[in-house]
């Protein structure tokens, strides 16, 4: 149960700050600044900048935001409390669910499959929006799915036949997965934005599948002219994905593209794109490649408490197995 000071902090809004009206409110929740969290964080010039307020009043707020948040340290008993509400989305596939931990990919992280075209990244994705919806005693979270499209992926046909392969409504499941087709990385972005408002509207939303993280920022950053432009970029993207997956308590799951590497003389040349901004910003990292027989290894090659690991699986038409 929640206690007396959760209960207060989730009735908390924008307008119970010193210096923030509706109207002052309405520009921030414009700037993407919807909550008291958001605001803490911030600093007092974005926050004039966005609410057209002066440095003094946004200072003012942020202070008010951070004493009703009790923002700072907690010892480590009490922030294992805090983790207690993470929630895990099965695979489908025993075998990729223990290279995951025992129970699929969890929340408050972001998990990156990366691979070649036809490794299986896409049907993995699929396969997590058809089983969020599944009730948690069956490694489900009970809720809906975001599907961020930026390579024309989705395919609403290969979403039945998953919900059938795990005995559900077609129709239902696909009512479930709310699909945006961003354009490029200016969309890609703002559409986070649109996320954590659907979130604080009432929005049951528990994983968010972004399908391609890269291909946006590949094609408009292109050259090493254009290098540190793209990666500072796709640095506060992957920022504000880590901010969003905390604040709402989402899972997360990214694909990413790849290139061979011409540096590398021996062993797989195949390097995800993003370079190191992306690598530490994920929290589990995953290498797909094609086995024997039309099967697929997934290769766990970051975690924080995980082993490195490989397994093998097959996609199905009724989703991710561990046998073809």
């Amino acid at each position: 149960m929640a206690t007396k000071k959760e209960k207060e902090e989730k009735t908390l809004e924008l307008t119970d700050l010193p210096g923030i009206g509706p109207a002052v409110a309405a520009k921030l929740e414009g700037a993407g600044i919807l909550d008291l969290m958001s605001l803490a964080v911030s600093s007092p010039a974005t926050i004039a900048d966005a609410a057209g307020v002066s440095a003094a009043v946004a200072r003012k707020a942020i202070q008010a935001a951070r004493s009703m948040l009790d923002i700072g340290f907690s010892d480590g008993l009490e922030f294992s409390k805090k983790r207690e509400n993470v929630h895990y989305i099965t695979t489908g596939c025993e075998s990729l669910n223990n290279l995951l931990g025992g129970r699929g990919i969890e929340s408050r992280a972001i998990t990156e499959a990366f691979g070649a075209f036809g490794s299986g990244k896409t049907q993995l994705g699929l396969s997590l929006a058809v089983n969020a919806q599944l009730p948690k005693e069956k490694g489900g979270a009970e809720g809906k799915a975001v599907f961020i499209d930026t390579e024309g992926t989705f395919r609403p046909a290969r979403i039945k036949q998953f919900a059938e392969g795990i005995g559900a409504d077609p129709e239902s499941v696909l009512k479930n997965i709310l699909v945006a087709r961003a354009f490029n990385s200016d969309h890609q972005m703002l559409l986070l934005e649109k996320i954590g408002e659907m979130v604080k509207a009432g929005e049951p939303i528990k994983l968010l599948i972004i399908d391609s993280l890269t291909a946006h920022f590949r094609a408009e950053y292109s050259g090493r002219g254009q290098l540190a432009d793209r990666q500072q970029k796709l640095n506060r993207y992957m920022h504000d994905l880590m901010k969003l997956a905390e604040t709402h308590n989402l899972a997360v799951y990214v694909t990413n593209q790849v290139m061979a590497n011409p540096a590398q003389m021996f062993g797989d040349p195949t390097t995800a794109i993003g370079g190191n901004i992306v690598g530490h910003a994920s929290t589990y990292r995953l290498y797909l490649r094609r086995g024997k027989q039309g099967s697929r290894v997934a290769k766990l090659i970051d975690s924080p408490n995980l082993p490195d690991d490989e397994c093998v699986y097959w996609v199905t038409t009724e989703g991710l197995r561990d046998k073809a």
